[in-house]
């Protein structure tokens, strides 16, 4: 337990920390808070990239989340998440159930009327494919 949990108060916890999220988050940024939630089985939004840095956690469930350059992993509930934002793909965010609805809170940091996600073509998509990390088979 860090210093600084130690001095919180009851029921107040850190979840995730990432210094280096704070310095991709541009001038004049807005925050918008949002929640996804995906009906069991849902494979999420297609491939896509957000306008800024984006930070939350799964509240609900499990997401299959993939970034460009990651292994895909599997996130539960009270697991964190970061993404960049940016040119960096979001690959995959699926909910990882077949049975139950799966959901996550997140934070994005990006100029005011930018949209939420812009979905990437196939063939950037097929362009980038050497930045897709494959699981060990």
């Amino acid at each position: 337990m860090s210093a600084e949990q130690t001095q919180l108060p009851p029921g107040v916890e850190v979840i995730a920390t990432l210094p280096e999220a704070a310095a991709r988050i541009a001038a004049g940024a807005e925050a918008r808070t949002i929640r996804i939630t995906l009906p069991p089985g849902d494979p999420g939004a297609p491939p896509h990239r957000h306008p800024g840095p984006v930070f939350g956690y799964v509240t609900e469930g499990e997401i299959l989340f993939e970034l460009e350059g990651q292994p895909p992993r599997v996130l539960k509930v009270g697991d964190a998440v970061f993404e960049p934002g940016g040119d960096v793909i979001h690959l995959q965010g699926a909910n990882n159930l077949p049975n139950a609805q799966s959901q996550l809170v997140v934070t994005m940091f990006a100029p005011p009327g930018t949209p939420v996600l812009t979905v990437v073509s196939d063939e950037e998509l097929a362009e980038r494919r050497h930045l897709r990390v494959a699981l060990p088979s």
